[in-house]
């Protein structure tokens, strides 16, 4: 698997721009400006709550929306600039949030990361998405079914938000957990390219670590009622609920990780094992060889002896010692046969033969 991060020039989903744009008077869509100078007159006129979603805007969209809702300068060079880390920021009544959404990709077995800004201030909501994760039209939607919940103002809509994208976190946590197990079955058949895999699959899950750690501290100080700011009771309870599911998704990563550094232990055991194998099989084989070349040593050297004395006398010299002696081929015979049984002795005495 190989871990993605979708960028401003990747081709997803809808074209760059202003996506949704919504003023909700008393928990209801009144209004759907088709661009933001409209927006800004009809807040100004109808005194509700806008809501406006932008994709992948210029600096210049991002400038124009700032300007009118005098945002924080350091919160807009950080909606401009994008990658950056989960956090929760106040600039007075501004709140600046910034998530990391991600989404599982079975085609492909890849986890693609994206990046999401969200300015709340006291009657206005900016999305700002550089991916196609998360689905904010079903927030968007799900939240416009709830008028009770919608009339809480920007910190609803900040909640429905945060809910989606911690529900588009589930199947993450589910696919990578089909890659884990798929890897512990990978791990008995000796595939060598596991070791890569599992490496990936942690570079992953420290990725998704990184992404929902955050959220855990940033719905506590959401549900401390944040820049002063006294959330209704409700509010609280659903932001309370939002944080256990991102506590136990943070546990089932963190499992899925130990799960993994185990993994990387075991397969490095098993192939220190089948090393140890190996050695011990080369060794088996060159102690094996080693006895064959002491056994033809032996019987080398033994059969040395007679073929010297018979290569000796077999010269056919005229003049030679014993060479016209009646006992001198008996002792020839003779003197093979004890030299080769010297020899053999020699060599079963130290267990070459």
């Amino acid at each position: 698997m190989e871990l993605e991060q979708v960028g401003p020039g990747d081709d997803l989903g809808p074209r760059p721009g202003l996506v949704d744009n919504a003023i909700y008077v008393d928990g209801r869509r009144s209004d759907s400006p088709d661009n933001l100078d409209e927006t800004f007159e009809l807040l100004r006129e109808r005194n509700g709550m806008a809501w406006i979603g932008l994709y992948r805007p210029t600096p210049e969209e991002i400038q124009a929306v700032a300007t009118e809702f005098a945002m924080h300068p350091l919160a807009v060079e950080d909606a401009i600039a994008a990658h950056q880390r989960p956090k929760l920021e106040h600039y007075g009544d501004l709140l600046f949030a910034v998530l990391r959404p991600a989404r599982y990709v079975d085609a492909t077995e890849k986890v693609e990361f994206g990046e999401l800004h969200v300015f709340v201030g006291a009657d206005f909501v900016v999305t700002i998405r550089h991916a196609e994760s998360p689905d904010l039209a079903r927030a968007r939607a799900r939240l416009e079914k709830s008028r009770d919940l919608l009339c809480l103002g920007p910190e609803a809509v900040l909640y429905a938000i945060l809910d989606q994208v911690v529900d588009e976190y589930v199947p993450v946590v589910t696919g990578l957990q089909n890659d884990v197990d798929e890897i512990e079955d990978q791990l008995f058949t000796g595939d060598p390219a596991v070791t890569r895999r599992i490496y990936e699959l942690t570079r992953e899950v420290i990725h998704f670590q990184r992404a929902t750690r955050p959220l855990v501290e940033m719905l506590t100080a959401l549900e401390n009622d944040p820049g002063g700011k006294t959330l209704d009771v409700e509010l609280k309870r659903l932001l309370r609920d939002v944080a256990d599911h991102v506590l136990r998704i943070v546990e089932r990563v963190d499992a899925l990780r130990a799960l993994l550094q185990n993994a990387l232990s075991v397969h490095a055991t098993l192939v220190g094992q089948r090393q140890n194998d190996e050695m011990r099989s080369l060794t088996q084989t060159s102690l094996d060889q080693n006895e064959q070349v002491k056994r033809i040593s032996s019987w080398a050297a033994i059969l040395f002896a007679p073929t010297l004395v018979g290569t000796i006398y077999g010269m056919n010299f005229q003049h030679m010692p014993e060479l016209a002696w009646r006992l001198g081929y008996p002792l020839a015979l003779a003197a093979m046969l004890v030299m080769g049984f010297i020899l053999y002795r020699v060599f079963k005495h130290r267990r070459w033969l």
